[in-house]
């Protein structure tokens, strides 16, 4: 066997008994999770991709191991920003905190699927159109842009095209039957608000993912290390939605850091093609990337907010109860005898 299969091989059975784990024993029971669970995990999945790392290291030496390490840091980093929109999600949606898990799980599941569609076209339009580093690198440069000067918008799931295509050929309930995503109604099959939320969550990763895939590709152009370090750092997204749902505004200058790296490895991408060719080491880009998310962080920690809001859920549907409309205006009180009338 080959040191690329046995990798393959490692990682595979890693992820497969990693999920099989947490979705067959930990996830069998719709439950809260709490701050100590998520922190656990979120240090077991840390803990996985570092093995992993030392691991590529030992098979493919010390560059590729950096590669790999670059880009988890590249993908952890820019999933922290998005679970801020998980967040609006689920408060739009008024989804119980018990289910929250669930949909996380299922939508990390289909994320792996389709960003290795993602790599696998990147990798072959990189590998055919030598002029694809500028296009990637000026998406890079301009989602920075865009996260530079975007501010706290209110979602809107009902303008998503996917959604409302479903919805026109599949029946939707307008209650939740436990955590399913599925139920039957007098015979009739229905799809809950649960899987609503799971298709809302899956169509918001592809564009995540726009962003994300051509970073990693300024780092490296192996699809295995693109792959890989892709799916460790996603696994770990669920674990630390929970940890740091309720303190995304504490770490309020990553936002910052994240527009740094974005334009760091945009123009590293442009720079280092023809007619520049000017090479910039994993060493480098590895120190730049780890000093700007380590800075941003003890910044954000240094410097309080004078006035913080973290956005909670609303009240959660109940099982078997459909949304509740907001309660009319109470009317005034009809003026007492002898009172005059107000000016």
């Amino acid at each position: 066997m080959t040191d690329q299969a046995i990798l393959w091989t490692v990682f595979s059975v890693m992820v497969v008994a990693s999920l099989a784990i947490d979705l067959g024993f930990f996830q069998r029971k719709a439950h809260v999770v709490k701050a100590k669970e998520a922190l656990i995990w979120t240090c077991v999945w840390i803990s996985l991709a570092l093995i992993f790392d030392a691991i590529i290291w030992h098979y493919k030496g010390k560059a590729a191991a950096s590669e790999f390490l670059a880009g988890f840091l590249i993908e952890k980093s820019l999933s922290v920003d998005n679970l801020f929109v998980f967040i609006m999600i689920f408060s739009y949606f008024s989804v119980p905190q018990q289910y929250e898990a669930r949909i996380l799980m299922w939508g990390i599941v289909g994320a792996l699927v389709m960003r290795a569609v993602f790599i696998v076209g990147g990798s072959a339009l990189m590998e055919n159109f030598k002029w694809m580093p500028y296009i990637f690198g000026a998406i890079l440069v301009y989602t920075g842009f865009k996260l530079l000067v975007k501010k706290d918008e209110d979602i809107h799931p009902d303008r998503n095209p996917v959604l409302r295509l479903f919805k026109r050929y599949f029946a939707v309930s307008t209650q939740l039957d436990g955590q399913r995503f599925f139920t039957r109604i007098d015979g009739r099959l229905l799809a809950t608000p649960l899987f609503v939320v799971l298709i809302v969550v899956e169509t918001t990763d592809v564009i995540f993912a726009v962003d994300s895939i051509p970073a990693i590709f300024a780092i490296t152009t192996d699809p295995f290390i693109v792959y890989t370090s892709n799916v460790f750092a996603i696994l770990g997204l669920r674990a630390l939605y929970f940890l740091l749902a309720r303190m995304m505004n504490v770490f309020r200058f990553l936002k910052y850091g994240l527009v740094i790296i974005l334009w760091f490895v945009g123009v590293k991408m442009i720079v280092e093609v023809p007619p520049l060719k000017f090479h910039v080491s994993i060493g480098w880009s590895l120190g730049v990337i780890g000093a700007v998310l380590f800075g941003s962080v003890v910044l954000s920690l240094v410097i309080p907010p004078a006035h913080m809001h973290v956005p909670g859920p609303q009240d959660p549907l109940k099982e078997g109860d459909p949304p509740k409309p907001e309660d009319p205006p109470k009317p005034a009180d009809p003026p007492k005898s002898g009172d005059s009338p107000p000016a």
